[in-house]
């Protein structure tokens, strides 16, 4: 695994703005406009201002963000920590439609940038338009804002431990947030062995692919003018799998255009296809729109899971080409949209953090849009200064 260390984080001062509920917000890359007018109304300190700020021009957008971070420290609404920390974080959702009620907890650090195919692993593809986005950002900001997350195999008893003895104390920050999901954080001293109990580990990216890209072309930059510093890191949120129980839902896939596939048989209607869904079966779902009603229908697919891969394989990928796809993380939202025209829906099961590296040690690498790591990191609890 790529070096990791501690570093001195930068977090919002409660005596200056309040309690931080109103003042985080999810990734950049979940929010619809609509969701980033809500999280921008809670406060103007929320850190979608950063994230995704508004302006007359992408120039304004980016500069603001930028104008508006150094006046945040100014006047004290940012504080960085006294000395090098890492962050021990904590979630708890409730149970959902996708996911029985849990948890997992694991710890941010500085982890140290390397290219890709070396021990830090990437399972989707990336596109151009979101990676010149966020190196614009970070070229005005030079701080992350938002962190990648990744998964490793382990076990590391050691890090369990820890995680358990720190989260039986109080947090520094907790936040509950629009799904109920509850977000905790501690600071841990610097000295602790962290770093050592994860040398040997590949470091797989759940979530985070284009930020990952965007930081190693940030670093390049840097070093071709200033030479190393503290742009060689970016901040991460590493999860042990090993201990500890990760959810990756999927993203189901909506047709817009062609020809729908042929269920291999027909189910009754949406919670029943929910139902015989299976990732290590290969076993999807496929609604289509009928003479007078939605069909659903459950599709047999072959190979080895996760499922995504061979519903492509097998599919999509003849089928839907190009732009023919949307993606989304709601199985009521694909079925809406085929009531409202789309070609057709493909619902998948939800995989395991083990399936999808399997998946890239076998040399293959999944369609985009194919995993959905939840709970994400919360946007605004914890950033990173590369400066």
């Amino acid at each position: 695994m790529p070096r990791v260390a501690p570093f001195v984080g930068l977090r919002y001062d409660a005596a200056v703005v309040g309690p931080l509920g109103p003042l985080t917000a999810p990734p950049y890359d979940v929010i619809s406009e609509p969701h980033r007018a809500r999280f921008a109304a809670a406060s103007p300190y929320n850190a979608v201002h950063l994230d995704l700020g508004s302006g007359a021009d992408d120039d304004d957008r980016y500069a603001g963000a930028a104008t508006l971070l150094a006046s945040w420290e100014t006047t004290g609404v940012l504080r960085p920590d006294p000395q090098p920390m890492y962050y021990v974080y904590e979630v708890r959702w409730p149970t959902t439609d996708d996911v029985d009620a849990g948890l997992f907890a694991g710890v941010f650090v500085a982890l140290t940038l390397e290219p890709w195919g070396g021990a830090v692993l990437p399972h989707e593809e990336t596109m151009p338009g979101p990676i010149e986005d966020r190196l614009r950002l970070l070229r005005a900001t030079r701080t992350h804002l938002s962190p990648i997350y990744g998964t490793i195999r382990g076990p590391h008893p050691a890090l369990a431990e820890l995680l358990s003895r720190v989260t039986d104390d109080a947090p520094a920050e907790e936040v509950i947030d629009e799904e109920g999901v509850q977000h905790r954080l501690w600071l841990v001293p610097g000295d602790e062995p962290i770093a050592s109990w994860l040398a040997d580990d590949e470091l797989l990216i759940a979530d985070g692919h284009h930020r990952y890209t965007t930081a190693l072309a940030y670093r390049d930059e840097r070093h071709a003018i200033d030479g190393p510093g503290p742009w060689d890191t970016i901040l991460a949120l590493v999860v042990d799998t090993g201990t500890q129980d990760v959810p990756v839902l999927p993203y189901h896939r909506v047709q817009m255009a062609g020809s729908p596939a042929a269920p291999d048989r027909a189910v009754d209607g949406l919670a029943e296809l929910r139902r015989v869904l299976s990732d290590t079966e290969l076993r999807v779902g496929v609604i289509t729109r009928g003479d007078d009603a939605l069909a659903y229908g459950a599709l047999q697919l072959a190979g080895p899971p996760p499922a995504v891969r061979a519903l492509h394989d097998a599919v999509l990928d003849d089928l839907a080409p190009g732009d023919a796809l949307r993606f989304t993380h709601s199985a009521a939202d694909a079925e809406d949209a085929v009531r409202d025209g789309a070609v057709a829906a493909y619902l998948l099961p939800p995989t395991t953090p083990d399936r999808v590296l399997t998946a890239i040690e076998r040399g293959q690498r999944l369609p985009r849009k194919s995993t959905f790591f939840w709970p994400k990191p919360r946007t605004g609890l914890l950033f990173m200064p590369v400066r």
